[in-house]
């Protein structure tokens, strides 16, 4: 599996995953994610999908404790994918977070980028 973390603004973070997520990985991208958080309160995450084929078990379970202990924290989710279960993540992610998320396809990345950027700007920005 391939993790790799880009910080794209102060409060933007751009995932890009491909392959298998393992429990390892998590243990590499939670703690630069949740250093934002604590810096800045909330977090908008552009989540970048590559052939990619999901989680194991131990991710999982990592992914869904993320998600409950940071329900609150991630603003925008934009979800970067190329099949219909990457899509349909998306709307299975909803009742995880209190987040908007929306579904781009990759030749619509730049989209993507725009509404992190743009949409719902806090007022202390």
């Amino acid at each position: 599996m391939a993790v790799e973390i880009e910080k794209q603004a102060e409060d933007i973070i751009h995932v890009t995953v491909s392959g298998r997520l393992t429990k390892e990985d998590y243990e590499h991208f939670v703690p630069e994610i949740e250093a934002v958080i604590a810096d800045r309160g909330t977090v908008r995450i552009l989540f970048d999908m590559r052939d990619f084929h999901g989680w194991n078990a131990g991710a999982l379970w990592e992914d869904t404790k993320f998600a409950f202990r940071h329900f609150r924290d991630i603003e925008l989710l934009a979800v970067v994918g190329e099949n219909r279960w990457q899509k349909g993540m998306a709307t299975f992610c909803k009742p995880f977070t209190k987040a908007e998320i929306r579904f781009f396809d990759h030749e619509h990345m730049a989209d993507a980028e725009s509404w992190l950027q743009e949409s719902h700007r806090p007022a202390h920005a």
